[in-house]
């Protein structure tokens, strides 16, 4: 697999992919709706990455960033296989990539001075965004628009989207770089291999899940296919306990809503868990929460 995740202009995104599924999503645009891909590494670095615009009926125009804009590149021609087989290059790394392209400067206009944030507004943001990154779900985009909204107080706003962004990459650097010095696989690696191995065997099992229980409940059913038996899932407010030291509550049930599957469920979750090497307290009732514990809570950046 790939250490990139791929970005469609249909709002689909695909995270680690194979080399087969980057040549069938560049041989895949063209249409409307569906005419760009935006690749970007794992985890994201800001302002570094490498997209293709195609439309039925004319070529292709591959473009790279390596920094701000003076380091954004495009050139024009190829095929999809051809294409694919740059972007490959570039997720492997590989020395002189772009070997043989003509790119060209894209000559895009530098961007206007970003002032700081007022320092106690800078502060509480900053506060918040560090609790959202060690949850690890969130992207840089995400981030931001939580930081934008997160002080608005009717009409006033005090910071624009352009701090926030500016910040929350700062932040985001940092966070990389710590993440950077983590050996093998971390906790909630091993959650979500268990919740890989769920979802394939019938259960619904779905991580940071919606804002809340309500919420969760209400939809969690809308995400599984025809012959899910049940589900598992925690909601971000969930994620967060975890992040800051507590247990991690997981939600679960048979979508029949009987008693006897939502224990069979609670059975299967609690196996496929402790399979990870995690620690979980359940009573074995289905009326009890999962609760897995001793956690600790690094998780990796994806973007």
């Amino acid at each position: 697999m790939l250490d990139i995740a791929v970005r469609t202009e249909n709002w689909q995104k695909h995270v680690r992919v194979s080399e087969d599924t980057l040549r069938d999503l560049a041989l895949r645009i063209g249409g409307d709706g569906d005419r760009f891909l935006v690749v970007q590494r794992i985890p994201d670095i800001p302002d570094e990455f490498i997209q293709v615009w195609h439309e039925d009926g004319g070529g292709y125009q591959l473009e790279h960033r390596a920094g701000g804009p003076e380091r954004h590149f495009v050139t024009e021609g190829g095929d999809a296989q051809k294409v694919a087989a740059v972007m490959t290059r570039w997720a492997r790394r590989e020395t002189a990539w772009d070997r043989g392209l003509g790119w060209k400067p894209a000559d895009l206009p530098l961007p206007e001075p970003v002032p700081e944030p007022d320092a106690e507004v800078r502060a509480v943001l900053e506060e918040r965004v560090r609790e959202l990154l060690r949850c690890g779900y969130d992207d840089r985009e995400r981030l931001a628009e939580t930081a934008e909204e997160y002080l608005v107080d009717g009409e006033v706003r005090p910071v624009t989207r352009a701090q926030a962004a500016a910040l929350v990459d700062r932040l985001w650097l940092a966070r990389v770089a710590e993440s950077a010095d983590w050996e093998g696989v971390t906790d909630p690696e091993r959650i979500s291999a268990a919740f890989e191995a769920l979802d394939g065997a019938g259960i619904t099992a779905r991580e940071n899940f919606t804002c809340c229980r309500n919420c969760g409940t209400a939809e969690i059913g809308g995400e599984g296919g025809a012959d899910a038996r049940g589900f598992v899932y925690f909601h971000s407010q969930c994620t967060e306990g975890a992040a800051n030291g507590g247990p991690l509550f997981l939600l679960y049930g048979g979508f029949d809503g009987t008693a006897q599957s939502a224990a069979e469920v609670g059975r299967e979750v609690t196996e496929a868990l402790r399979g990870q090497g995690l620690t979980v307290e359940w009573d074995g009732s289905p009326e009890s929460s999962i609760q897995v514990t001793g956690l600790d809570w690094r998780k990796r950046l994806t973007g």
